[in-house]
């Protein structure tokens, strides 16, 4: 097919103007079946031809598109996003990274300039604020105060950037949370830009970015390296996907959430199996969906594993844009673009789908999920049930129950006892703390002042509000202030061991709530605001009160969390915490008054008022018309005028913090969180041919569900790691580590951080977290100092992996952690989309075990010697290339992996090393 993207160029009049656009309607006139496309495919189509040059985008893309496949195919799509969206864990490390490559530039005598984004980048400060401190009304100040003296070093670093780089702002701390900033402020729906209109889309360096599919913005996350590739001109690259249809039916009953909803969802679609498709919702249940309860679904796109969720644009859409303050106009450009163009549902579509799934929202029961994958839905009148199986499944133990562990309560206990004073926060005195413990019983009596109570496996010590999932929905958190009202109005009070805490999404939230008068009930149950950040979500969730902690270490007590979050994998939440279970706002605020997860809410007592009555969680659960009563009065289009004025402003300390200032970023040789990255530094003008593999060393041999938490975990570290031992080396106290997220600007951090989760499980380590064995010695040591060794020795690595590797964030350091260690090609059964691609991104080769074969069931121990062969004769998208594996036996295993390099590009990226490294060499050739 011939492809003259003029032929298929209209006008269109809004804004006072006559704009161009792609019309679909042209195309569809030409090709009918454009009609029956999924909407998704419909403006990944548009985009396709608006930016067709012949070269980057070729009429081979647009073919692929007009005849998609709905079973999917190899063929590749490419997309330039209008727009990329960062936090600051990812944005850091990306700024670091174009910085870089900047001043390999500069050195070698190019402008410096030309280095600069092709789109305009917003990247929102969100993920660095801590749970310090909580249960009070300073703690959202103090917070700030600590927020600024760890991090002052990268915000002057994002402050730089802001003023050094054409089209690229910068959010504050303290604004809000990147994914609802972007889905009240940000997201324009139609974009109007040098005289076109056209989809808004975009990528995010996290993986949450599809929350904004909820608007009817195309949207997905991807790794800081494909967003640093994609800000600076490259398309992105990825193979045809299917799109399955999410068919929602029905209506929400009376008592159950939007989180409930999400739980659900995310449970179907994972046994499913959307890895890497897109998905596209429709059904009658969407006529009673609001834009937040939408995005509250596209939130947890990753937790499915899909790229997408998106909801086409109707009513719902112009609404919501009305009531968060779009102009006018822009409403109004949305409405008719859309419905002149083919992107405008009507419920009377009769579109393609690869597959339907279908969700009856009027059968959901109440749900939280846990302990540590999103997927694992638990009915809330079954969790405690299924606490006892999961306590042994996971740490085989028995469960002891109340009863029995109340007898001991009362008895006055027996066992060990220990005194200790603590200081539990800075501005708190010195108290003295008694613990005594039954190690039988798993539990522990703890007097503290006038204090005493009973902790044991199953008690509850982090109870959060947190993160983008829910906190931009008005029915679920309003619903927690209602709950709390009414929890306030019987007497009842959250446990004393239970650390809460609240952090809204953004400002209008906790304006909406003091409006309704419900934020001082949250605050009576100590639920006070603690920052507007991702928080616990992301592992920031503040260390527990020191005798908590010692508590735990003291009797090896299996602790819970409940946060309304998307993430809950091992360690994320806090190191001491074994389970995490997500519910929604309003569970969080119940689950923080019983202190326990080992009851059933739904019939036995939440707990007993002063005068010893049951309460029942019915008694102070808000109904629907109370919540809807509640959105209608408190929420208001002036709060999103008054707060997302002054986005870009910052606070008092954002202000007055200095910045660096010039061209080519000022490096410091004795910084502990921002160097320059050694991946560009005297970069070749050309790169060295692909060559085989040759006596590689096993460094990692992992099983299934290995996410990228536990390849490179964002929370805090100990003074015993790698990376705890840098930082102390280089003069920095225990107080100051921070975490390894805000740690991302130095690689050497970084490095001593890769596959140190506490809970990561390496088959050729002795224990649990970041050991390996160092062959052929085999002497265990820490994966960083066995990777350091081997490099001293030229001794490739490789990783082995089960299925699903790489699940969960869209985290970069993930891979180029792996490769700064040497780690040069993995073998697993399968992996997630956005790690498979980092890994690509960074030039270790990804390779997958063919059907029905593992490492187990080929033998594989890791103590081999493995050669892979086939690369220097040449890569293809699915080549297989052959493993040979020689034991130390001398006997030899031998099989064969498929190359999951997807596209004729990928192989070009591998080639170079990495796909900026070909940026950088496209740049040095002009």
């Amino acid at each position: 097919m011939k492809i003259d993207k003029n032929s298929f160029g209209s006008k269109l009049s809004a804004k006072g103007q006559n704009l161009n656009i792609i019309s679909l309607e042209k195309v569809a006139e030409t090709h009918p079946r454009v009609r029956k496309l999924p909407f998704s495919i419909r403006i990944l189509l548009e985009n396709a031809l608006r930016n067709y040059d012949g070269f980057l985008v070729n009429e081979e893309h647009i073919k692929n598109l007009i005849n998609w496949n709905p079973k999917g195919s190899d063929t590749s799509i490419p997309y330039k996003p209008a727009r990329v969206l960062m936090q600051d864990f990812t944005g850091v490390p990306a700024v670091v990274d174009i910085a870089a490559i900047r001043s390999e530039a500069i050195r070698k005598g190019k402008d410096g300039a030309s280095i600069n984004p092709k789109v305009p980048v917003d990247l929102v400060i969100d993920h660095s604020v801590q749970v310090d401190f909580f249960g009070t009304d300073y703690a959202y100040r103090k917070n700030v105060e600590y927020e600024y003296k760890r991090n002052s070093e990268r915000y002057e670093l994002l402050k730089w950037a802001q003023n050094a780089f054409e089209d690229f702002t910068v959010v504050p701390p303290g604004m809000g949370i990147c994914h609802q900033v972007n889905l009240e402020y940000l997201a324009k729906v139609i974009v109007e830009r040098d005289g076109w209109a056209y989809p808004d889309t975009l990528v995010g360096t996290d993986s949450h970015t599809p929350m904004v599919n909820g608007i009817g913005v195309i949207g997905w996350g991807v790794g800081g390296i494909e967003a640093e590739a994609a800000l600076l001109g490259q398309p992105i690259y990825f193979s045809s996907p299917k799109v399955i249809g999410l068919q929602l039916k029905g209506k929400l009953p009376e008592g159950i959430t939007a989180t409930d909803m999400v739980l659900e969802i995310t449970n179907q679609m994972r046994k499913y199996g959307v890895v890497g498709d897109f998905v596209e919702v429709f059904g009658d249940g969407l006529d009673h969906l609001s834009v937040p309860d939408r995005a509250t679904i596209a939130n947890m796109s990753p937790e499915f594993g899909c790229t997408v969720t998106y909801f086409p644009v109707d009513g719902q859409t112009l609404r919501y844009m009305e009531k968060t303050n779009r102009d006018q106009k822009q409403i109004d450009l949305v409405d008719q673009y859309c419905k002149n163009n083919l992107l405008w549902r009507t419920g009377k579509e009769n579109i393609e789908y690869s597959d339907v799934v279908t969700v009856d929202l009027s059968t959901l029961q109440p749900s939280v999920a846990g302990p540590k994958r999103p997927q694992d839905k638990i009915l809330v009148k079954n969790l405690k049930d299924q606490f006892g199986s999961l306590l042994k499944e996971m740490h085989g133990r028995d469960y002891v129950p109340l009863e029995e562990r109340q007898t001991w309560y009362a008895e006055g206990g027996s066992g060990t006892r220990f005194n200790k004073r603590f200081r539990d926060q800075e501005v708190a005195d010195d108290v003295e703390v008694a613990v005594q413990k039954d190690s039988a019983l798993h539990s522990v009596r703890i007097s503290k002042g006038n204090q005493e109570y009973a902790l044991s496996d199953g008690s509850i010590v982090v109870a959060a509000i947190t993160s983008c999932t829910n906190t931009s929905n008005p029915s679920v958190m309003l619903g927690a202030g209602l709950v709390a009202k009414k929890a306030v109005e019987k007497g009842l009070d959250v446990k004393p061991w239970v650390k809460t805490s609240l952090a809204p999404g953004s400002k209008v939230v906790t304006n909406y709530l003091q409006r309704a008068g419900l934020l001082q009930h949250l605050e009576a149950l100590k639920f006070h605001v603690v920052g507007y950040g991702c928080t616990t979500c992301i592992g920031n969730s503040g260390p527990l009160p020191p005798h908590i902690e010692k508590a735990i270490d003291e009797c090896d007590l299996v602790a819970a969390s409940v946060l309304s979050g998307n993430r809950n994998f091992e360690a994320r939440i806090h190191p001491k915490i074994r389970m995490n279970f997500l519910a929604s706002p309003m569970l969080v605020v119940a689950y923080a008054i019983a202190g326990r997860v080992d009851v059933n809410l739904l019939e036995e007592p939440l707990t007993q008022d002063v005068n010893g009555q049951d309460v029942f969680l019915k008694d102070i659960w808000p109904s629907q018309k109370e919540i809807q009563e509640a959105i209608e009065s408190a929420t208001a289009r002036k709060d999103y005028a008054q707060e997302y004025a002054v986005i870009f402003d910052g606070e008092e300390q954002w202000q007055n913090l200095p910045a660096p200032t010039g061209l080519d970023y000022d490096w410091k040789d004795d910084s502990t969180y921002i160097k320059e990255i050694p991946f560009f530094k005297d970069i070749s003008e050309t790169p060295e041919q692909l060559g085989n593999i040759e006596n590689a060393r096993v460094l990692m041999k992992l099983g299934d569900s290995v996410t990228t938490d536990h390849i490179s975990p964002a929370g805090s570290f100990s003074e015993e790691s790698s990376a705890g031992q840098y930082l102390k080396a280089n003069g920095i106290e225990r107080t100051m580590f921070n975490s390894y997220g805000s740690r991302r600007g130095n690689h050497e951090v970084m490095m001593r951080g890769t596959f140190a989760n506490v809970f990561i499980k390496n088959d050729i380590a002795s224990k649990q977290g970041g050991f390996t064995t160092y062959f052929p010695e085999n002497k265990e040591l820490s994966v960083y100092d066995a990777a350091m060794k081997y490099i001293e020795n030229d001794t490739p690595l490789i990783v082995l992996a089960g299925s699903e590797y790489g699940s969960g964030s869209s985290r970069d350091w993930a891979a180029k952690g792996a490769s700064l260690l040497g780690v040069k090609a993995v073998i697993a059964s399968s992996y997630e989309r956005i790690h498979r691609s980092n890994l690509v991104g960074m030039g270790v080769l990804p390779l997958k075990f063919k059907q029905g074969e593992d490492a187990n069931s080929l033998g594989l121990s890791g103590r081999e010697t493995i050669s892979i062969t086939g690369i220097e004769a040449g890569l293809k998208p699915g080549k297989e290339l052959d493993v040979t594996a020689r034991k130390e036996d001398g006997s030899e295993i031998k099989f064969k992996t498929l190359t999951r390099l997807d596209s004729e590009i990928e192989i070009e990226y591998l080639r170079h090393g990495g796909i900026l490294q070909y940026v950088l060499r496209q740049f040095l050739e002009e």
